[in-house]
C-alpha cells in the first residue's frame, strides 16, 4: 500500500530505477495503455483529465496511446484538442445509456453507435491528427468458425471453441481469433510489430473516415452486440472487442527503444498505465485462469512499465465497494437513474486518484512503489 489511501504504485525494475533516479517525469513518458474493461473505465476520468489537459501537455513529446474497448474510447478522448471536455463528454453520454429489459444485438448496437456518434463525431480530424499523439485502436478479427458466422447460434458455436482452445493455450486461440490494431501511420510502433506472440496482427492506417468503425468494434461485445462487418482499408472479416485477445494490453514494452534527443531526456521510454489492479491479464478468456497472469508470464515485457492502481482502501469507498462494471445493468435492473446516481458518485470519488497521482508526481519518493 502506497502512503497514498486511493493510489497502489507497481514498477518493473527499469521503471523503477527511472523513477527513483529521475523522479517522476512527463518527459519520460512515451505509452500511454488503456485496458478493456467497460464501465471501470471511467473511474479514471478525473486521472485522465490531468494527464492529457495538463501534466503531459507540459512536456510535448511524440506518444504512443493504445487502448482496447473502452480504453480506446478514453484514448480517443485524449487526442481531442480540449481533452478536458471530451472526458466530460464521454462520461456522460457513457453513464446516461440504458437498454430495454431484455436488450438485442441490435439495440445495444445501435445505442453504441449512438454513443460514439455524440462522442466523437465532428472531432475525427483532430484525433487523428494529433501533434504529438499517435493513437492505435485493438480489435480482433474472427477465423475459422468466427469468420463469417451466419447466426447467433454460429457465432455461440465459434466462441465456444475459441473458449475451450484458450484453456489449452493462448497459441491455441489464435487459429480462432487475430489481433487487428487501426492505428496512427505516423507513429510506426516498431516495438509491436515485430512478431511477440501466436497471434496473427494486421496493422491498418487509421483516418478520419474508419476511426468511428474502428472504435466501434474494439468495443463490441460478442453475442450482446452485432460484429462489425465492414472496416476501411481492413481485412474483409467479423469485428468484435480488442481485449478479446488484448485485455489488459500484455504488450512488448521493454522493446521500446532508448531516446537520447537532449540532455533531459536521456531515457524517455516510460511506459504509464493507469489500470484497474495490479494484475495484467492477457485475454478476456482468461481472467478465470490466474496462471496467466501477465506479470508472471511476461514479466520482461513489463520492465519500463509503471503501474498506477486504485487501492483496495478507496475501492472499499465506491458505491457496492467495487469499481464500476457491466453487471450493474443487471443488478440495478429498470432502475436506471440508481445506477447513473451511483456511477456519478464514483466517478466523482475519481477525484482522489488524480490528487495523490499530483502528489506523486510532486514526490515520488515519498510513496512506496511495489515491484510489478
Amino acid at each position: 500500500m502506497t502512503h497514498s489511501n486511493s493510489l497502489s504504485f507497481y514498477a518493473g525494475p527499469a521503471a523503477l530505477r527511472q523513477i527513483r533516479s529521475q523522479g517522476m517525469r512527463a518527459q519520460d513518458v512515451a505509452v500511454v495503455p488503456a485496458a478493456a474493461g467497460g464501465p471501470k473505465g471511467l473511474i479514471f476520468h478525473a486521472l485522465d483529465q490531468y494527464l492529457f489537459g495538463h501534466w503531459l501537455p507540459a512536456a510535448p513529446r511524440k506518444r504512443t496511446l493504445i487502448g482496447a474497448s473502452i480504453g480506446a474510447w478514453r484514448m480517443a478522448a485524449a487526442c481531442h484538442a480540449d481533452p478536458v471536455a471530451a472526458f466530460t463528454r464521454l462520461a456522460d453520454l457513457y453513464c446516461a445509456q440504458s437498454y430495454s429489459t431484455r436488450p438485442s444485438a441490435a439495440e445495444v448496437t445501435a445505442v453504441c453507435v449512438q454513443i460514439l456518434s455524440d462522442f466523437i463525431g465532428g472531432h475525427e480530424a483532430e484525433i487523428t491528427h494529433h501533434p504529438h499523439y499517435g493513437l492505435h485502436i485493438v480489435t480482433v478479427r474472427g477465423r475459422h468458425l468466427l469468420a463469417a458466422p451466419s447466426n447467433r447460434l454460429s457465432a455461440m458455436t465459434g466462441f465456444a471453441a475459441a473458449s475451450v482452445a484458450n484453456l489449452f493455450s493462448r497459441a491455441s486461440l489464435a487459429q480462432h481469433l487475430e489481433r487487428v490494431v487501426i492505428g496512427d501511420a505516423r507513429d510506426p510502433v516498431a516495438w509491436l510489430k515485430k512478431e511477440f506472440d501466436a497471434f496473427r496482427t494486421h496493422f491498418v492506417p487509421l483516418g478520419s473516415d474508419n476511426i468511428a468503425s474502428a472504435l466501434l468494434a474494439s468495443g463490441t461485445l460478442p453475442l450482446v452486440m452485432q460484429p462489425m462487418r465492414t472496416m476501411l482499408h481492413a481485412p474483409v472479416g467479423n469485428y468484435w472487442d480488442g481485449g478479446l485477445i488484448d485485455y489488459h494490453l500484455a504488450l512488448p514494452y521493454a522493446r521500446l527503444p532508448h531516446l537520447a534527443d537532449n540532455v533531459d531526456n536521456a531515457d524517455g521510454r516510460l511506459v504509464l498505465y493507469p489500470h484497474f489492479s495490479q494484475h495484467i491479464i492477457p485475454g478476456w478468456l482468461d481472467k478465470s485462469l490466474p496462471w496467466r497472469s501477465g506479470n508472471r508470464q511476461h514479466r520482461a515485457w513489463l520492465d519500463n512499465v509503471l503501474v498506477v492502481a486504485p487501492s483496495a482502501a478507496f475501492l472499499s469507498t465506491l458505491p457496492r465497494g467495487k469499481l464500476l462494471d457491466r453487471k450493474d445493468f443487471q443488478a440495478y435492473g429498470s432502475d436506471h437513474a440508481g445506477r447513473i446516481r451511483d456511477w456519478r458518485q464514483a466517478i466523482s470519488q475519481g477525484q482522489r486518484l488524480r490528487d495523490d497521482f499530483a502528489a506523486f508526481v510532486a514526490a515520488p519518493e515519498r510513496q512506496h512503489i511495489e515491484a510489478l
